[in-house]
């Protein structure tokens, strides 16, 4: 299940790819060339994350629960989106690339995901718990156990943030008048660079940044662009993301664990910027 998101995506990028350079045998001479070119841009996403299972130590715990249900959190449209002070606030990309020529670019980026284990579902847990005073003391033994907010809140909303490199391959697809529109495939890794809101058991509140584990990814996508510059840009982008040092609490002998497959949706808007006299 954790490679599924990553299979779906590549197999799209072949299909997807292959009919792009059909097309593009027939598309006239590039007035627009992306050689030797900077771009950057900016846009939204729309994340969906595989069901998986999570594993909690601690000095008076160490337990797993199975299966669990992880969504997004979207931000409701506001002025959150465009607004410099609370623009990293919704759900985001950030990249910044260079065209070594029209068919490669090499790039860094961050996507700025968001993680909630869903409160409520009740799932299977095993392991134990003792010396926390309360109810949930006790040894599991893969039995079933509401995650109700007194017993345990887990998150990366602020963001489960992966830092990425990758390198994509481009595709002139048509162009007409002012307008360009192309196609590419890519394939990239990076680290899991999560802020991780934790609350065990009502305790206090554990929200700080931390290199958590690693990821990897294959998109596809298409844009189009004015002149050679301004473009918009849809991206899929399929991959698996694995993170064994989750902190949960100030005490660095306590941690999580943790990995699944991830799936987004993004819309982004970026210019092309000339770094040369030759480029066009």
């Amino acid at each position: 299940m954790k490679y599924k998101a990553l299979f779906i995506a590549f197999f799209m990028l072949i299909a997807v790819f292959t009919k792009a350079q059909e097309n593009s045998e027939n598309v006239q001479t590039n007035q627009y060339s992306n050689k030797g070119k900077l771009y950057i841009y900016w846009g939204w996403n729309k994340s969906a994350y595989s069901n998986s299972d999570i594993y909690f130590k601690g000095n008076n715990y160490d337990f797993t629960i199975h299966n669990v249900v992880g969504v997004d959190r979207q931000s409701p449209i506001s002025s959150d989106y465009i607004n410099p002070k609370s623009i990293t606030i919704p759900q985001y990309n950030f990249r910044i690339g260079y065209y070594f020529n029209d068919k490669y670019s090499i790039s860094i980026g961050n996507d700025h995901m968001k993680y909630v284990m869903k409160n409520g579902q009740r799932k299977q847990i095993d392991g134990y718990i003792k010396n926390s005073g309360g109810k949930y003391d006790k040894v599991y033994e893969y039995e079933e156990i509401e995650l109700s907010q007194d017993f345990l809140m887990f998150e990366h909303t602020d963001g489960l943030n992966y830092e990425n490199i990758d390198i994509r391959m481009h595709e002139r697809i048509k162009q007409f008048s002012n307008f360009t529109v192309d196609a590419f495939v890519g394939l990239g890794a990076g680290i899991s660079f999560p802020r991780t809101n934790v609350t065990f058991l009502e305790g206090k509140r554990y929200d700080e940044f931390n290199v958590a584990g690693y990821g990897v990814n294959a998109l596809l996508g298409g844009n189009l662009t004015y002149k050679g510059w301004l473009f918009v840009q849809v991206e899929t982008k399929g991959g698996y993301i694995d993170m064994p040092n989750i902190r949960v609490s100030y005490d660095k002998s306590e941690y999580a664990q943790q990995h699944f497959s991830f799936f987004q949706y993004n819309i982004v808007f970026g210019a092309n910027i000339k770094l040369t006299k030759m480029a066009n």
